[in-house]
């Protein structure tokens, strides 16, 4: 009898959990889930469409240059073809499609419900598809980019020789980055934050380990692209001479900002990879991952050596030579944490006892193909060598190997080894299987002879050649391969068009050890039934009776008592419980900020400014309807028992909580951002020596001082009033809080009326110009910090935010601290700076 109640209880647990993840009902509320599981789905399915349109454009690419002097299209439009080609691939696929499956895949592999901020990821996605399509729509029209995906001033800088392609890739960009810096803390925040109980951070799997590093790495990656693209739009909407050299500017500038996004890109979208190899490698080798901590430090020596390469795509730029030796070195040395990561996957499948399956076929073979391409990426490295190979189809080769074996084909082997976790449903190996040797004998046949075209003289982004430079067999060798490769791709679409009609497989088809195994091919969206304690690297396989205890419900949360999304936000080093949080619910308010947002970027790209502000003021609005109903909720009850005896709170504020850490880890790219800014100030000055001009005149010392004062004295308002609100002196604290906003906004006033009252003309040369951008960033910044302390206030007399629950004010205290320091670098380099007095 005690058995039949016990089965008679779960069955309501379950169905109650049922109940809370159910997905909406009808086309509309689809749209405006937020389940990350959905999101992740929908997210990764645009991502492998734009990458199909891409693979059409570079067939089109490989059609043309089959044999010499072709005419099928127009130099304009090969010109755009290469460059959406490449645009697309990195911004719309590489980068996109690890997001898209790290949200997925996390979640499960934590043993978590949901990520932190699922809201965030709809939010991103909506934000990523309307960029998209944006970009890759633009072709259709004839107004594609034609200036290559690294669009390098001043061909793209100038409206007379570029047209409106160039803002549609810079402003369309620029969106997508910012779906892409959201998902990377998202993930940030998912991994350090949400791991289950006992999963110590040298338990983690090392997927999660792996896309803990790459989203650092993107926040200080894609900020200064961001400071880039600001500078770039600037130029040409306004015409600040940021790249002009007949102005003081300087083209080389860009190339800076670009590369330091651009290189260590190419880890961003490879490490992901890699962390799919460390999943399957074990599962087929049925032993643990040799060298675990190796493997880790490995993947953080690559992401740091990765910020320190950027120069060697600018080796033809006449730099000095101890740039050339640093840089070169640098971009030799990132090859050994490469090599020990690899090394361990082979050790791995040497000790174990391997299983030839399809997903390891994949990776066995990208291994090799990535392989050649960090060799040819060894000699480029070499500045001699790369003199002579720059900007010509070895480089091209080169690029490519190291795209094709270190992202694309462990995507399609990651494809085949969870595709039974996504659908329940495995995937065909026969197909499978022929569709690799026919895409491995197309990437070789493709690429390998661009090496010799390239040493033979073929340069770069040409839509045709001459007969006589005797390359039209090589080339037509490389358009069969890509055609070949494009038939493997095919045949990997229709085995995945044939899997709705296969049954549905068995649990955990590999026999994997770790925690997303756990997914029954019937489960509903809300995951695993209970949190699990977590006491090895494969629980699966090392704890005794764990899939019985989790499907039973005997670990922690099994139950939705109060009919809330929720999972356990856990300590960041040694995974303690720490609190029970409530997780976003299906809204229109992602979508909805997303297409607000969007329609700024998308309307200044036609000059339609007012419209544009429109677009911005409804973006705040959306914002702020969205912090207001969706986060900082004081809830019903102050506790709630977890199980084993274990009671967490429901609300907790400060460095203990999620939302805290995702403030600080959104300042941190926002002053990456910033410190671009202010690397182009003392690049001017570093490179230039009439910088500033000796007739300029600067904004004064005065204005930026009041300006610099002034927010220091706003930043300790808000600091104190953090203090005495937490001792319960509410009154004291909203005092200073309308204080604080008063002090905000005379910095804000004083900081731009240093270059106003001074007459500084930013489109006569680049140190106005400069001068007025930094003044403008720190402006807005402050105009931010004004909404931010208006809306605590707010949401303290509406009596959303008490002593006890104080999220709101820590948060935006993160946002003030951020603030004084841009203040004090900003107002110190423009009225201290030589050149700065009037």
């Amino acid at each position: 009898m005690s058995d039949q109640n016990d089965l008679t209880l779960r069955a309501e647990q379950e169905e109650r959990l049922r109940a809370v993840w159910k997905p909406p009902e009808g086309l509309f509320l689809r749209w405006t889930d937020v389940n990350n599981n959905r999101v992740g789905v929908w997210y990764t399915l645009t991502a492998f469409g734009f990458m199909l349109f891409a693979g059409v454009l570079a067939l089109i690419m490989r059609t043309q240059l089959a044999v010499p002097e072709n005419d099928l299209v127009s130099a304009n439009t090969f010109n755009q073809l290469f460059t959406l080609h490449g645009s697309m691939m990195m911004f719309l696929f590489a980068v996109p499609m690890f997001e898209a499956v790290s949200i997925i895949l996390l979640p499960q592999l934590l043993g978590a419900r949901d990520l932190p901020f699922p809201r965030l990821s709809a939010f991103g996605y909506w934000s990523f598809l309307l960029g998209g399509v944006f970009v890759g729509g633009s072709i259709f029209f004839n107004a594609a980019p034609d200036g290559g995906w690294f669009m390098y001033p001043p061909l793209t800088t100038r409206t007379d020789l570029s047209g409106l392609g160039a803002d549609i890739w810079m402003l369309g960009l620029s969106f997508i980055e910012v779906s892409s810096v959201a998902a990377a803390v998202e993930l940030i925040v998912g991994v350090l934050k949400c791991r289950p109980p006992g999963m110590r951070l040298n338990l983690m799997p090392l997927y999660a380990w792996y896309i803990l590093v790459v989203a650092v790495m993107i926040l200080f990656a894609f900020p200064p692209l961001i400071a880039g693209d600001l500078l770039f739009e600037m130029e040409r909407l306004l015409g600040w001479p940021f790249f002009d050299a007949a102005k003081g500017g300087d083209p080389l500038l860009w190339q800076h900002l670009f590369w330091i996004f651009g290189h260590p890109e190419v880890y961003i979208v490879f490490l992901p990879s890699i962390a799919l190899f460390a999943m399957l490698i074990p599962t087929f080798a049925q032993r643990h991952l040799l060298g675990y901590p190796w493997i880790v430090l490995a993947a953080v020596g690559t992401a740091f050596l990765s910020f320190g390469l950027w120069v060697h795509h600018m080796f033809a730029t006449g730099l000095p030579k101890i740039s050339l030796a640093f840089f070169s070195a640098a971009s030799e040395a990132v090859a050994i944490p490469t090599g020990i990561q690899v090394f361990a996957f082979i050790a791995t499948l040497w000790a174990g006892r391997v299983i030839w399956s399809t997903p390891l076929l994949y990776a066995v073979g990208s291994i090799a193909i990535f392989t050649i391409g960090g060799l040819t990426g060894v000699m480029v490295a070499i500045a001699p060598f790369d003199w002579q190979a720059h900007d010509t189809y070895f480089v091209v080769a080169h690029l490519h190997y190291v795209l094709i074996g270190g992202t694309l084909l462990p995507l399609f082997g990651g494809l085949y080894y969870y595709w039974p976790l996504i659908t329940g449903k495995k995937l065909s190996d026969r197909i499978g299987r022929i569709a690799f040797w026919v895409m491995f004998a197309g990437a070789n046949l493709a690429f390998f002879p661009m090496h010799l075209s390239g040493l033979e003289g073929m340069p770069r982004r040409v839509f045709t050649y001459p007969a006589e430079l005797g390359i039209g067999g090589l080339n037509m060798a490389s358009t069969v391969g890509a055609y070949l490769f494009a038939t493997g791709v095919l045949m990997v679409c229709i085995d995945l068009a044939l899997s709705p009609t296969r049954p549905k497989g068995v649990r955990n088809p590999w026999n994997a050890g770790t925690l997303e195994w756990l997914a029954k091919p019937e489960d509903e969206n809300w995951g695993i039934r209970s949190v699990p304690l977590i006491e090895s690297r494969y629980p699966i396989w090392d704890q005794k009776d764990f899939v019985a205890k989790v499907d039973e419900g005997r670990f922690f949360l099994p139950d939705a008592e109060e009919m809330k999304r929720e999972t356990i936000v856990t300590t960041v080093l040694d995974a303690r419980p720490l609190q029970v949080v409530r997780l976003g619910t299906p809204s229109f308010i992602p979508m909805a900020t997303a297409v607000a947002l969007g329609s700024v970027f998308i309307l200044t790209t036609y000059h339609l400014y007012w419209w544009s502000l429109a677009g911005a003021f409804v973006t705040l609005g959306c914002v702020l309807t969205w912090l207001w109903t969706g986060t900082a909720i004081i809830p019903e009850k102050p506790e709630k028992s977890i199980g084993h005896g274990i009671v967490v709170p429901l609300y907790i504020s400060g460095p203990s909580a999620s939302g805290w850490w995702a403030m600080f880890i959104t300042m941190l790219a926002d002053a990456t951002a910033f410190s671009g800014l202010v690397f182009g100030y003392y690049f001017y000055w570093t490179v230039h020596p009439d910088f500033p001009p000796p007739d300029a005149t600067g904004p004064g010392v005065f204005w930026p001082m009041v300006a610099m004062g002034t927010q220091l004295a706003s930043w300790a308002a808000t600091v104190v009033a953090r203090e005495v609100h937490a001792r319960g002196q509410v009154l004291a604290a909203r005092s200073l809080l309308i204080v604080g906003i008063v002090l905000t906004l005379a910095s804000l006033l004083a900081g731009l009326a240093g270059p106003w009252f001074t007459g500084l003309n930013p489109s006569e040369h680049v140190y106005p110009a400069i001068v007025w951008v930094l003044a403008i960033w720190t402006a807005a910044h402050a105009g931010v910090g004004v909404i931010c302390q208006g809306y605590t206030l707010a949401r303290s007399i509406a009596g959303r935010m008490t002593p006890r629950y104080d999220a709101d004010l820590r948060n935006i205290t993160v946002f003030m601290h951020f603030l004084a320091l841009t203040a004090v670098v900003t107002y110190a380099t423009i009225g201290l700076f030589p050149g700065a007095s009037s």
